[in-house]
């Protein structure tokens, strides 16, 4: 049986960063607000010029420096994003061109929050069935274009940044499963007001209704953590790390509580990173690999729930 092993992480954050403090200028918030409502104390910001093509280059650059292998060993290109360059071309292609791959599959996923999990959901397929043998996994997102820097509500919360994964086929465990789901019926309460067929007449912004996404974040969340260890005939002790969507840390300690992992076994970046969309899980992961607390044969939960409504999650070896 071939398996998706994760062979190298990468991770990028844009030089300028902003603080809780530098949007006391900007907007009617307070610092002490905000780090206790998100757990957020600060966010990078794309600056002029810099595109999710840019921090998508960069994290992948250091994903494929990680894994020890060569550009064209990689076969599979997967993007998921929310704010590409262009409509089209995807910005998958574009980081292709980037990096100097050509004559692969690649392509861009829109899953918002969820789009790295469902990205690496479609390579694990590809190399599972024997389609590629080696891809690149990418979670991209310059959401501070597409933010109302006058709503409180939505400006605080998110971030700019890309994380990279390095998948490669093995006879030995990697990626035990990955569960995806979404449901169109909850539109209206997270959204971007503006798109190709309206809202040209004004910049599209984010509009959130955030109370009644939280809610349906955590019960949701949590049923998604019975169904992938049920999936694997796992008990929640087997979990050696959840890294979860960094969105909200009141969304993290209740998904924690629920898989009865302590938040020493969590991996937070919520304070540094803000909510970077696709970006966030792979950002965490790459950090917890790099300073050491993730090791070979640990055993990882990811999830994630976005706009859409969509959620998902993956249980792997590392």
């Amino acid at each position: 049986m071939t398996f998706a092993r994760v062979l190298g992480t990468g991770g990028y954050l844009p030089e300028h960063c902003l603080t809780n403090s530098d949007l006391e200028r900007l907007v009617d918030t307070k610092d002490a607000w905000v780090q206790e409502r998100t757990g957020i104390r600060k966010r990078h910001i794309v600056g002029p010029g810099e595109t999710t093509c840019d921090l998508a280059e960069h994290a992948s650059r250091r994903a494929l420096e990680a894994a020890g292998i060569e550009k064209d060993e990689i076969d599979f290109v997967v993007l998921g994003t929310t704010t590409p360059d262009l409509v089209y071309p995807a910005t998958a292609c574009r980081l292709q061109a980037r990096l100097g791959i050509s004559g692969c599959p690649a392509f861009d996923v829109q899953a918002v929050c969820t789009g790295f999990i469902y990205a690496l959901s479609i390579a694990d397929q590809f190399i599972r069935t024997g389609a590629a043998k080696c891809a690149l996994v990418v979670g991209a997102d310059a959401s501070s274009k597409i933010l109302d820097w006058t709503d409180r509500g939505t400006c605080v919360l998110f971030g700019d940044g890309a994380g990279a994964v390095i998948l490669g086929a093995s006879e030995a465990p990697g990626i035990l499963s990955t569960h995806l789901h979404a449901d169109g019926r909850y539109e209206h309460l997270l959204y971007v007001d503006g798109g190709v067929f309206h809202g040209y007449d004004h910049p599209a912004y984010v509009r959130m209704q955030g109370g009644e996404v939280f809610k349906i974040a955590v019960r949701t969340l949590g049923r998604i953590v019975d169904e992938t260890l049920a999936a694997n005939n796992m008990d929640r002790c087997d979990v050696d790390w959840l890294v979860p969507h960094q969105a909200n840390i009141r969304i993290i300690n209740a998904t924690a509580k629920m898989l009865g992992i302590p938040m020493e076994r969590v991996v937070l970046t919520i304070a540094e990173h803000g909510n970077t969309s696709a970006a966030s899980v792979p950002l965490a992961m790459d950090v917890a690999i790099r300073d050491g607390r993730i090791s070979r044969g640990d055993t990882l939960l990811l999830e994630a729930f976005g706009g859409g409504f969509t959620w998902g999650s993956a249980l792997l070896k590392y």
